[in-house]
């Protein structure tokens, strides 16, 4: 999860629900203000975050000329989803809510085809989504987000977070979360921001669980992603608790993708540093027109 610098959308950037044939989910837009639209990116947020991961990104992407659409999840804080039931939330569901976004974008915007992005965890969704159908998808961006499972480490700690959930209700999760080793992207929830803790019980309990259990089991995809034949950028911060370094470096050689280390950056280079970041997004989207 990534820890955003405020709640409140920038300027130019609009707070809406994308309808989709899956449903409605919460979303914010940043549109260009002058000269021609280049391309939409899709951004899809972490475990535990939501669309306000990416709430830094809008402006100086937007001034590159693309239209940033950040969206909730089924079930990830604005977006409505069941409580008790972890089926809506296979991955292979999430994979199709995000086609159904990729459709909705392309018809309601008369756009070309998606630059889509996933950080941490919405990296396993992009891919999914883009290994059952990457034909609404000019480019892949896996943000943070690796080849496999989490780091031995972070599967323990997501295994406390579902004990945890399978026990407690989400105020007591949380106020035990302040004071735990909890997972890397959990471990980020600690503090007495309010917005912080409203985004943490606006969650769906299951999709947590559910999300929880493919960073501890993500099987390797890395081939299936490089069959595809889609351009693919990794870009990470210069450390990285979850997917260490030098798994993501050996995972963009495997796939042949462009590869972007953000200086003094760690899980999150779109909340640590946001103008660099989105300079890197935009130079790999100019190379990949959508049209």
């Amino acid at each position: 999860m990534s820890r955003p610098a405020t709640f409140t959308p920038p300027p130019g950037t609009r707070a809406h629900r994308l309808r989709t044939d899956r449903g409605a989910f919460a979303a914010l837009t940043g549109e260009p203000e002058r000269g021609p639209v280049k391309g939409t990116a899709l951004l899809l947020p972490g475990f535990t975050g939501s669309k306000e991961d990416f709430i830094e990104l809008h402006a100086p992407l937007s001034a590159a000329g693309y239209r940033t659409v950040a969206v909730d999840g089924r079930g990830q804080y604005e977006s409505e989803g069941p409580k008790d039931d972890e089926r809506p939330y296979r991955q292979r569901e999430l994979a199709l809510d995000v086609l159904a976004q990729a459709a909705a974008l392309r018809a309601g915007g008369g756009t070309g085809r998606i630059h889509l992005l996933g950080h941490s965890l919405g990296g396993l969704v992009a891919r999914a989504a883009a290994i059952e159908d990457p034909t609404p998808f000019a480019t892949l961006t896996l943000m943070s987000s690796g080849p496999a499972a989490v780091a031995q480490p972070q599967q323990e700690r997501a295994k406390l977070l579902q004990d945890a959930l399978a026990a407690l209700d989400m105020a007591q999760v949380w106020e035990a979360i302040q004071g735990l080793d909890a997972p890397e992207d959990a471990a980020d929830l600690r503090g007495d921001g309010e917005d912080l803790r409203r985004r943490w019980m606006s969650n769906s309990p299951a999709q947590l669980v559910a999300t929880a259990e493919q960073l501890r089991t993500e099987p390797d995809r890395v081939a299936e992603v490089a069959a595809l034949g889609l351009p693919v950028h990794v870009l990470s911060g210069e450390r990285d608790d979850t997917w260490p370094v030098p798994l993501l470096d050996d995972m963009a050689r495997r796939l042949g993708a462009v590869r972007t280390v953000i200086a003094g950056a760690e899980h999150s280079p779109n909340t640590d540093r946001p103008e660099e970041t989105a300079a890197a997004l935009a130079a790999f989207w100019d190379r990949h027109p959508t049209a």
